[in-house]
């Protein structure tokens, strides 16, 4: 505590201390929290990541997008938000999800740029949108900046695909296992499940995430992992692609609305914990439906299954929950 108050001292007074800390500010918000240790633990755990995946760029890459959006969100008059890191963190996710489906060449790094800097635009409308129900942009903004310039490769030879989902009718699954957990890695895919919201598969990463959440909430770590792993389960009971659910792809958005409904809108209880395991549920089935209908077209789904999710289970709140949110 005692360090956390000498560094917001020291931010305070030089300019460039300020940028750092709403830099990393920018980067814990990914997950709902406004601290810079434990943006620098998320950063710290993406790099680990991406080195270790061989794709150093997205590393680079959630920097640059980060910078770019927290340099743009300096300019407006929202400052509040601004400090709380809340224009910075579409911003870094851009910057992971390009170098990742996109093929790193000098255009990409000015799309990051760009896409950081629209992604700033596309919060404050969204907000501007959503307001009349209390509810946040969430995540939103970075979903439909990525998905307009992941569909515009297809268009653009300057940008060249390397890993998009390869374009796919729906159609039924046959995945009929006598034994439910046979194939199913579910220590990997819970902790894969909470690095997956940066787009990346690391154990250590997922760890440096949850002491990352656990330095600014306890309960939001909590959240995470009992999020992520009721996904997998959730996923497994409903006989979902084994490699997807390994992966932890059936719980990355679980593990974000576990922490939105959990901890960050709502004040932690049993009644809130009730709620939070529905809405985890939920996730799973609404990644289930965008995954089938972005398959013809050939981009993934991001977060989106996350954000339509928590939007409907957050503008009821003040009708579920006891106490209005945060």
């Amino acid at each position: 505590m005692e360090a956390a108050s000498k560094w917001s001292q020291m931010a305070s007074g030089n300019v460039v201390l300020a940028f750092i800390d709403v830099t990393l500010r920018g980067c814990s918000q990914v997950m709902f929290q406004s601290n810079p240790l434990t943006g620098l633990l998320f950063f710290a755990a993406i790099f680990v990541g991406a080195f270790a995946e061989g794709n150093p760029a997205v590393a680079y890459g959630s920097v640059l997008g980060t910078v770019a959006a927290t340099f743009t969100g300096m300019h407006l008059k929202d400052q509040r938000s601004w400090k709380a890191g809340l224009f910075g963190y579409n911003g870094c996710l851009v910057g992971v999800a390009l170098p990742t489906f996109l093929e790193v060449t000098p255009i990409v790094w000015l799309c990051i740029i760009l896409g950081g800097v629209v992604s700033v635009i596309v919060t404050i409308c969204i907000a501007d949108i959503l307001k009349t129900w209390k509810v946040a942009a969430l995540t939103a903004p970075f979903v439909l900046v990525t998905w307009t310039m992941l569909l515009a490769s297809y268009a653009f030879g300057g940008l060249s695909s390397n890993a998009l989902p390869v374009p796919n009718l729906p159609h039924d699954l046959v995945a009929h296992n006598s034994n439910l957990l046979d194939g199913i890695e579910l220590f990997h895919a819970t902790f894969y499940g909470i690095s997956e919201v940066f787009l990346i598969s690391t154990v250590v990463g997922s760890v440096l995430f949850l002491a990352g959440l656990a330095v600014s909430s306890l309960w939001a770590a909590v959240f995470a992992l009992l999020g992520s792993l009721l996904a997998v389960l959730v996923a497994t009971l409903l006989q979902a692609e084994h490699s997807s659910i390994n992966n932890g792809l059936y719980a990355f958005s679980a593990v974000l609305t576990a922490i939105a409904l959990g901890s960050t809108f709502n004040k932690p209880s049993w009644r809130v914990l009730i709620y939070t395991l529905i809405g985890v549920v939920f996730t799973v089935f609404v990644q289930g439906a965008l995954n089938t209908l972005l398959g013809p077209v050939g981009i993934p789904t991001l977060t989106m299954p996350f954000v339509l999710a928590s939007w409907l289970f957050l503008v009821p709140n003040k009708d579920v929950m006891p106490s209005h949110r945060q």
